[in-house]
């Protein structure tokens, strides 16, 4: 029999992923069976009887069934494989922000690092179809954050999600990607190489198991799994129509913050977020509002290197000395006369992406402003 190759540990986890396999058993529907018998284990060593009193007929008689050996096995060989897990709602690593919500998911299929599903996270999400100004934005924020030791939680998606996992991992700051198809399959094909660059430094998670193709369906259900393990979530971009207002909706009824960026009055991609405002939603024009609401400032990290008033100080302190604690090494090269990047890259001796991350920060902050010609002027 196939589970008497697999530790023992792994054959009570296979229960977890068979009970989840068998069909009409939900979210809802697993809880019920858990809450009533303790664990799969129990389940599967219930009467016909004890079953029928919690479940449908058709369901205990799936259940009785027993275990299908045969369809756990790609399971069963993905987890024994290096850096693949299952975190079941009985593990000690499963995200204790998740079980603050209505309907956590009983498994999550997991790639990369556990130690994230427990550590303070905000929701990056928007428009598949983003404007290169919204992925700035998205990126911008991300790489922000993540200096205030915030895990960067996003779907994966093109678009503002992937803006927002590469902000993060620009930063060497943490992300979590939560999708809607199995952890075998990546979607879109064009974030392959973002997801194997997620899975070596942060986690990738799915409650679908292995082989689950991408379906419409799927997406809301990951949604409030991307709500559920964050502290907030930025709206960065979206229509009215976008599944990120489904997000937005989920957050503010699992009790998170919802924060969104405005945008022109005459873009598709801004009346998402304008309604999201209206509808009670912090408008963001700054890093600094999403500081205040979370009241970050007190839980400051200094793992990241990255900071509102010393950015990269960590890394640069031997280009810029020491006296970036209290001005910002970017606006003291600036002076106040326009500049162009390509100035701020000689002078700075940073490459032109970490001069541009900085520009960013620093224009969401007000206190640089991008004119005509490519040229960047300090306004404090």
């Amino acid at each position: 029999m196939i589970l008497h190759s697999f530790s023992e540990e792994i054959v009570e986890k296979s229960l977890w992923i068979s009970l989840s396999f068998v069909h009409g058993v939900g979210t809802q529907t697993f809880c019920q069976l858990l809450k009533e018998f303790g664990s799969p284990s129990n389940v599967y060593a219930a009467s016909g009887k004890q079953l029928k009193e919690v479940v449908s007929d058709k369901i205990a008689f799936e259940i009785m069934k027993g275990v299908d050996e045969e369809a756990l096995a790609d399971s069963l060989n993905w987890l024994s494989q290096t850096n693949n897990h299952l975190v079941t709602l009985a593990d000690p690593d499963y995200p204790k922000a998740l079980l603050e919500i209505a309907d956590p998911p009983p498994v999550l299929y997991a790639k990369g690092n556990l130690a994230l599903l427990n550590q303070p996270s905000i929701a990056i999400v928007g428009s598949r179809n983003a404007s290169v100004q919204g992925e700035k934005n998205a990126e911008a924020f991300a790489n922000g954050l993540c200096g205030y030791g915030l895990c960067i939680v996003s779907g994966l998606a093109l678009g503002i999600d992937g803006a927002a996992h590469r902000g993060a991992l620009n930063a060497n700051g943490a992300t979590i990607a939560v999708v809607g198809t199995g952890l075998d399959i990546v979607y879109p094909a064009k974030h392959r190489d973002l997801a194997h660059q997620i899975v070596e430094r942060g986690l990738i998670i799915s409650e679908f198991a292995l082989s689950t193709p991408s379906k419409p369906q799927n997406f809301p259900k990951r949604n409030r799994i991307i709500s559920g393990l964050s502290l907030g979530c930025l709206v960065v971009e979206a229509n009215l129509q976008s599944g990120s207002q489904i997000t937005a909706r989920l957050a503010a009824e699992q009790g998170r913050e919802v924060f969104a960026i405005p945008g022109s009055i005459h873009s598709p991609m801004s009346k998402g977020c304008h309604q999201l405002i209206k509808q009670g939603a912090k408008l963001v024009d700054s890093l600094q509002d999403i500081v205040e609401e979370l009241d970050l400032n007190k839980d400051r990290t200094n793992t990241v290197n990255l900071d509102l008033d010393a950015i990269s100080v960590a890394n640069n302190n031997e280009k810029f000395g020491n006296d970036t604690a209290t001005k910002h090494p970017i606006l003291t090269l600036m002076g106040y006369e326009p500049i162009t990047l390509e100035n701020l890259v000689h002078l700075s001796r940073l490459t032109v992406s970490e001069v541009s991350s900085m520009l960013m920060l620093l224009e969401l902050e007000g206190r640089v402003a991008s004119l005509a010609g490519g040229q960047f002027q300090k306004l404090t």
